[in-house]
């Protein structure tokens, strides 16, 4: 059986299991024709897919605090009524990945800022979810804000540990520059995707790079 260098592995959600863009770019289109906003290129919008949304607004929309929070509730709205796994894609290879750690013994969580109930609908829809150990998401609340991406790994490493597995040599998987930053916080490494939604330089602090799902599996099974 093959072993790991870790002993648990940590997965961010959108970039890395599974590509919602398909249903998070008309919402967020939705959203900005409703402040009267004009629409950002395609390029642009890429960017909201991984940080938190109630940041994005403020960064990128150029909102203020309470904007924020009223567009992420919008948003929200938008999304149960479409249902959290529509418009959902796994990426090719990565439950193969999933299900081989799971084979191999290592416990694994997820450390999303999406929230938490979204990220389970997603797991649930496409039969994943007892590949997990843990699910770590964002805690919406009801002004709209949510939480980062430090809090997500941490609260993932604390019901690791609550369910008895040793999280002394923990990994990240993840697509973007806040997976990087957000490990650093906590001193662990991460393993940076090529697939997801990164942009240049967004993985160089990264610990290694994956371009596919058969090299990421080799790097946390040898």
């Amino acid at each position: 059986m093959p072993s790991s260098p870790y002993t648990c592995i940590l997965w961010d959600v959108d970039g890395t299991i599974a590509d919602a863009s398909a249903g998070i770019l008309p919402r967020l289109r939705q959203v900005f024709a409703s402040y009267g906003l004009p629409e950002p290129d395609a390029g642009e919008l890429a960017l909201w897919i991984g940080p938190p949304m109630y940041v994005s607004f403020q960064e990128r929309a150029g909102m203020d605090e309470e904007q924020a929070h009223e567009a992420v509730s919008r948003y929200r709205e938008l999304a149960a009524a479409d249902g959290y796994a529509a418009s959902v894609d796994i990426y090719p290879g990565v439950p193969e990945v999933l299900r081989a750690v799971q084979d191999a013994g290592v416990p694994q969580a997820t450390a999303s800022t999406k929230p938490e109930n979204q990220v389970r609908a997603i797991l649930e829809h496409y039969e994943l979810i007892d590949a997990f150990t843990a699910l770590s998401g964002a805690r919406p609340t009801p002004e709209g804000r949510a939480d980062g991406k430090s809090f997500v790994i941490g609260q993932a490493l604390e019901r690791l540990r609550a369910a008895g597995v040793d999280t002394s040599r923990p990994v990240l998987v993840g697509d973007r520059h806040h997976d990087v930053e957000g490990g650093a916080e906590h001193g662990i490494p991460v393993i940076f995707v090529g697939w997801g939604f990164g942009g240049e330089g967004e993985a160089d602090a990264a610990a290694f790079r994956a371009s596919d799902p058969a090299s990421l599996r080799t790097l946390l099974l040898s």
